[in-house]
């Protein structure tokens, strides 16, 4: 959450002209509701199944592709995305996404909830994140961290 993924991911698939595939999204598109009532309605539980379900469809090859920020814990998932896959961790400190996300609305892992117990969430996925191929500082303007993934992509 407010790694800056969804923008950086747009940016480099349209300078790379690869097709763009947001995990989130194709959720919401999916279950014909936002991520808020998906949670409302069946929980977690249910919105992970429908990631897990979409998961295949989005890594379609030569695309970009932003994964949801727990996407990754489930170990099945993290095998198909390591599989066939280059990822990017997009390292951003966590009182800058703090900042990002504190104030939106729609995200119902943060939302409700305090500093410490989203810090705490961040923490039990840092490990997971780590174990990307590549590690890029997303505590820049999007525009110079997506030149970086680019280059990362195109080696």
């Amino acid at each position: 959450m407010g790694s800056g993924k969804s923008v950086v991911g747009t940016l480099v698939a349209e300078r790379t002209k690869a097709p763009f595939h947001d995990l989130d999204q194709m959720v919401e598109r999916e279950a014909r509701m936002p991520i808020a009532e998906i949670f409302a309605t069946g929980g977690e539980p249910m919105f992970r199944a429908l990631e897990t379900r979409l998961l295949p469809a989005a890594l379609e090859p030569g695309s970009v592709v932003a994964l949801g920020g727990g996407s990754l814990i489930d170990d099945a998932n993290w095998n198909v995305v390591a599989e066939g896959s280059t990822t990017v961790y997009l390292e951003v400190p966590f009182h800058t996404m703090w900042e990002r996300i504190r104030k939106l609305a729609g995200r119902p892992l943060a939302s409700g909830r305090s500093r410490h117990e989203v810090e705490s969430l961040f923490e039990r996925r840092r490990a997971r994140y780590e174990q990307a191929m590549y590690r890029v500082n997303g505590d820049r303007p999007p525009e110079l961290v997506a030149e970086e993934v680019i280059k990362l992509w195109s080696a």
